[in-house]
């Protein structure tokens, strides 16, 4: 009987070490797709943290504008009615702040102002009172009489005299407004010839403890007094 043939070894280690060999190219594959994965999520991580940043310190910046611009109302202007009552258009916040706020009107009618308001309780000031708490009584339902270099004396007085009698109003110089002698409220103003200025008695009667207070009935005693 001839003998069995033996396959042969040779073939059997090739075969084998061609396996091994693709095991080995997988796991290089597989190394370079990892490394691959880890280099992409950084690169990814670090521009979502850089446009994180980017948004932190732009929100940073813009809200350092808002509150630059806090209160101010700057968007807005006054429209004019027949009878010359200037009505603010642009949203007046009510932010109480302790610091000085840029006004875009002169005198202002609203927006953020000091905690503390002037005493409005029929209150004439002979020296310029601070516009923040100027602001605070309007709040309150004040009206302002304001006048500047350029009002008649006899005007002042009579004024002065109409004040004191009228409760939840004050008065006060105001040198760089615009027209000699000006009254406000909050989101309204007008310019009057005089004291003896029909429109006076009728901003008056309007406007103090008006519609358009936005705190009814808040005291104008126990606040500032100079």
């Amino acid at each position: 009987m001839g003998s069995a043939k033996k396959t042969p070894a040779a073939p059997v280690k090739d075969r084998r070490d061609r396996i091994e060999e693709m095991r080995r190219a997988d796991r290089a594959r597989a190394r370079r797709g990892r490394i691959l994965i880890v280099s992409v999520s950084t690169v990814v991580v670090a521009a979502l943290i850089g446009v994180g940043a980017w948004a932190v310190t732009r929100s940073d910046g813009d809200s350092g504008k808002a509150d630059a611009k806090s209160g101010s109302g700057a968007s807005g202007h006054f429209s004019y009615d027949k009878e010359g009552v200037g009505t603010w258009s642009g949203k007046l916040t009510r932010t109480h702040v302790t610091k000085k706020v840029a006004y875009p009107m002169n005198p202002p009618v609203g927006g953020d102002h000091n905690p503390v308001w002037m005493n409005c309780n029929g209150d004439v000031y002979d020296k310029a009172v601070p516009n923040e708490n100027a602001v605070h009584a309007l709040e309150h339902g004040s009206v302002w009489v304001t006048y500047n270099d350029k009002a008649a004396d006899a005007d002042v007085k009579a004024l002065a005299a109409k004040v004191k009698r009228t409760p939840y109003s004050l008065m006060s110089p105001v040198a760089d407004q615009k027209d000699p002698i000006m009254l406000s409220a909050w989101g309204h103003q007008r310019t009057v010839k005089g004291a003896d200025d029909p429109a006076v008695a009728s901003f008056f009667a309007t406007f103090v403890q008006g519609k358009q207070t936005p705190e009814p009935g808040a005291a104008c005693t126990g606040g500032l007094t100079r």
